[in-house]
């Protein structure tokens, strides 16, 4: 049996695009232990309406104006530079509701290409400035991760596990969730923010020695 790491996260979320680089890499350093990635849904900005916003409106809203925003944005861009990870905040001119994209992974989880699905949506989003609510930039996204993207086109254009979704994040919510990411390791561990690989590594060191499946570090 593989230890489970339960991601909770958003795809527009900056320290969760940190956060999944160092899961990664504290992945390889326990290559041993053998796990099983979910990628579980989070709503950053619950109140951006479907269709999403301009960028510029929601950085006017949530920080006050994209001068205070691109100040704070440095810590993020230094972290992210530290980690080997494109960052090019001013690319980005649409802020998007989540939804599609967490539908989106959940439907790559079938093929089981999740991970593949969650990676490509926070590099076209926070590397490429894409935006994430036009239905070509998640068909192509779809693609890069060897999905049919008219299949998926198609699942898009209905409301299918439209509930789903929303219901896994509200129960990330009703779970005191309420900053991302969050890992949950082993279904005893959690881990908040985008600690450090080696600090993700001995968590794993941790729930591993309770879990029958997995084993420990010697």
């Amino acid at each position: 049996m593989a230890l489970s790491i339960d991601m909770v996260s958003d795809v527009v979320c900056p320290w969760c695009y940190i956060g999944k680089r160092r899961l990664d890499e504290a992945l390889a350093l326990r290559p041993q232990v053998p796990v099983e990635v979910r990628f579980r849904p989070f709503f950053l900005n619950p109140w951006v309406p479907r269709e999403g916003i301009s960028r510029a409106d929601y950085l006017t809203r949530k920080w006050g104006s994209v001068e205070r925003y691109r100040a704070i944005a440095q810590r993020v861009a230094d972290a992210a530079a530290a980690e080997g990870l494109p960052f090019a905040a001013d690319k980005i001119m649409r802020q998007p509701n989540t939804l599609d994209c967490h539908r989106l992974i959940l439907w790559a989880g079938e093929a089981g290409q999740a991970a593949c699905m969650k990676q490509r949506l926070m590099q076209l989003y926070f590397a490429e400035g894409a935006d994430l609510t036009d239905p070509d930039v998640l068909a192509a996204a779809a693609a890069d991760c060897g999905l049919d993207p008219a299949a998926i086109r198609q699942r898009l254009a209905t409301e299918e596990d439209v509930g789903r979704v929303e219901e896994e994040a509200a129960s990330a919510s009703a779970a005191g969730i309420s900053g991302v990411p969050c890992f949950i390791i082993g279904g005893t561990i959690a881990v908040e923010g985008a600690q450090s690989a080696q600090y993700l590594a001995h968590a794993i060191d941790r729930a591993a020695q309770e879990h029958p499946g997995a084993e420990r570090v010697a």
